[in-house]
This record gives C-alpha cells, structure tokens and sequence, in this order.
C-alpha cells in the first residue's frame, strides 16, 4: 500500500490535469495553447499573439475564420429552428436545401445525400451502406472492404480499420472484420485481394490524396485504375473526400481533379468549414437502387444530428461563400506557391522531400529532425503547421490566404528548420 503523503500528492497531480482529455494527445499533459479568436487565415491566443493558421485549423476552415455569413446565417436558423431529427418521417428545410445543393455539385448524376456528424461517421457509414445495398441486391457474401496504407479515415471502429496507421490501432482491441489494407500506390494489389477473395468484394476506399497520414499524391492514372478494378469485379468505390472535397485540389472534388466517378463520397469538414460539425456520404445510383428497390426496407442506420437543421444552414452558408469568391480556383495558385517554396527548402536540404497536390503539402523530414520540434519552433515564429508522426510537417491553409501568408510560411519554416537542424548537432 502506498503512504498517505504520496496517494495525496498523486490526487493533487490529477487535480492539476485540465478537465478535457484531449484527443490526439498525452492525457499526461498539462501544457496547451489557448487560441481564442480568429479572422481570415489568421488566429490569436490567449496573450493576444498571433498565428498564421497554415492548416485550416484541422483541414477543414477553407473559407477562413470569422465569417459573419456564417454566423448571422446559424444564428437566424437557431431563432427559427433550434434542432429537430430527420428520422423517419421527419425533415428540415435547411437538410433538404443542403442536400439539394450537395446533389447539384456532385462528382456525377444521381446522387442522394445520408447525414452524419463528422468524417468518421461518414466512413463508418460509407462502409455500412456498401455492405447493405449488397445484401439487398441478393450478394450477402460481398462485404470485404479494401483500404490503402498510409491513410485515415477517422477513428470510429469502421474508419479506424480502414485506416492505414498502425499506431492509431494501438490498444483498442479486435477491430472489424473483412477490411483488408494495401499499400496505398500499388493498384495492383488491390486487384490481387479481389481475385483471391472472388465475389466477396463489396467496396475499395480512399482517398484522392492521402491527407492525415502524410499527403502522398495517387500516382498518375490510380484512382482511374481504381475504378476499372471495381467496375470488372463487382465493386463500390468509396472517395474518401473529407479532406480534399470542397475546393481543396481546385475543383468540388477530389474525384473530379483525378476524373474519377465515384459511387459513394465521404465528406465533413469543408461543408461547413467547421464552423459546425456536419458531415456526410454523397450515396450514387448503384448503391441506391438496391436501397431503394423494396418499399418496406427501413434503412436502420442514421445519428441523432444527422441533417441537424443548424449544422445545415453553416453548410448552405459555406457553400455559398466558397461559390461566391470562386475558391476552389484559389487552390492550384496556393498550392504553387507552397510547391516553390517548399521544393527550394528541400533542394538547400533542409528537408527530404516536398510533396502534395492542390492546396495540400508537406516536407519530409530526413532521420533526425523531428517533425515535433519543427512544428514547436513554427509556433516561435507565428505559424501553425501540423506534425504527422515524427517524419512529416504539413500545410492546408484556409483557400483565403494571401500570397504573403504563404511566402511567411515558407520563411518561418525554413528559419524553424535550421534552429532544429542547429540544435541537435
């Protein structure tokens, strides 16, 4: 048994412990960043510094901060309509003005719209959707998913083993069943999963870019090549557009910068610019029919704020600023200013590698510069980038910064690097 005074001083390390457990982060520490306003792709702290919000806060704010469309628009819906469901017989204005929209915008024809909460809800259900619509057209057996390593797609059981990062597993037992992963370049082991497992695959997964496990670009022709193993065996793709959806890579989609048409599309985050949690899968017309054929199916899969009136209107509002200001044309000119800056840091070797695609990039980090540190000593500098592990610091900025923004990313990046570099010789 341990004595008094230490099973006291342990209580009081607890109590010092702030009260959230933060996601993605030691539960040991004490130590956080109070960021407490924001404008544009600018963000300011508790002591009033400010920061070059260099990742859209977590890929999501395109339309950049303090936008009082939004707000004026959540705050008149709220007036209106606080919340109501969409199970059942039930519906918004705001959901269905939404999803008409969304519809409209659509990497292809005769899409539907199912609500969720956030881009691992979206996976998750994604996931369930391709299986059931398989199941109803008669092809029970059909329920293996392929996904790609490296990748994410969110933390919920469905989209945590789907996801391609093997540390994000750690701890959280059996996983789920019939998900299988393949490196996420190599459309040919994709194929060889479809032709040793025959008739039991029901969906392949990804993203048109790799986002939070690293940005890796597809190589030329993939997802192309991704869509001819579906249509041969049987298949859904899934396009994973939580993060490129919405502008991201220049056009709405992902999917329509690599001409791919999906049959099933995630997204969240740059709906609302996460102004509100919103997210969603874009449901095709291969997958609805078997929904759809039978009259008394009840489709017994949906969450409590799925189509949340509020959450809509931030969407409808979003959506409307990023058409108004055209900013999915903003997207390559971002990402050519990065590509220049980024490619010159890698040519002085500072960096392994610069990589991306669009207004999504990142360095590499050779062996012994840590990404951690990196991204520590950005925030000296008044940039917040985002480390992935210890290997890679990536940029995802609003797609209203300015040319300025980017060349002082570049140059607090590159002043980051050799304080880091220079520390550890």
């Amino acid at each position: 048994m341990l004595p008094a005074s230490r099973v006291t001083a342990r209580r009081l390390e607890a109590m010092d412990l702030p009260d959230v457990l933060h996601p993605f982060a030691k539960p040991s520490n004490r130590d956080f960043l109070t960021i407490t306003e924001g404008d544009g792709a600018v963000v300011r702290d508790s002591a009033g510094r400010e920061y070059i919000d260099a990742m859209a806060s977590l890929w999501y704010c395109n339309v950049g901060h303090g936008r009082t469309e939004i707000i004026e628009a959540v705050t008149e819906q709220l007036r209106r309509l606080d919340a109501f469901h969409t199970f059942d017989i039930f519906t918004n204005p705001p959901a269905e003005e939404l999803a008409s929209e969304l519809v409209a915008l659509a990497p292809g024809d005769g899409f539907r719209v199912f609500y969720t909460g956030s881009g691992s809800e979206s996976v998750d259900s994604a996931i369930k959707l391709a299986r059931a619509a398989h199941a109803r057209a008669g092809r029970p057996g059909r329920r293996l998913i392929v996904s790609r390593t490296p990748s994410y797609h969110g933390v919920t059981y469905g989209g945590l083993t789907a996801t391609g990062i093997p540390a994000n597993q750690e701890h959280f037992g059996p996983l789920v069943d019939d998900i299988v992963q393949v490196p996420y370049d190599d459309a040919e082991a994709v194929e060889k999963v479809a032709r040793e497992r025959p008739g039991e695959l029901a969906a392949v997964i990804a993203e048109p870019v790799v986002g939070a496990a690293g940005v890796y670009p597809p190589p030329p022709g993939y997802l192309t090549e991704l869509r001819r193993i579906c249509d041969e065996h049987g298949a859904w793709l899934i396009a994973d557009e939580v993060i490129c959806g919405f502008g991201r890579l220049g056009q709405w989609w992902g999917s329509q910068h690599y001409g791919v048409r999906p049959d099933l599309v995630t997204f969240a985050k740059g709906v609302t610019s996460g102004y509100i949690p919103l997210g969603g899968v874009l449901v095709g017309p291969a997958v609805r029919g078997p929904l759809e054929a039978d009259p008394d199916f009840v489709l017994r899969h949906g969450h409590t704020y799925s189509g949340h009136p509020v959450a809509c209107a931030a969407g409808i509002a979003a959506l409307g600023i990023t058409r108004a200001e055209n900013l999915p044309a903003r997207a390559p000119g971002i990402g050519e200013r990065l590509a220049a800056g980024l490619s010159e840091i890698a040519e002085q070797g500072l960096v392994a590698e610069a990589r991306g695609a669009g207004a999504m990039w990142a360095v590499g980090m050779h062996p012994h510069v840590s990404a951690v540190a990196v991204r520590d000593a950005l925030l000296q500098h008044g940039v917040i980038a985002r480390a992935i592990g210890d290997a890679t610091v990536s940029f995802c900025p609003p797609l209203v910064i300015t040319e300025e923004q980017l060349d002082t990313c570049v140059a607090a990046l590159r002043a980051a690097l050799e304080e880091v570099i220079g520390a550890a010789r």
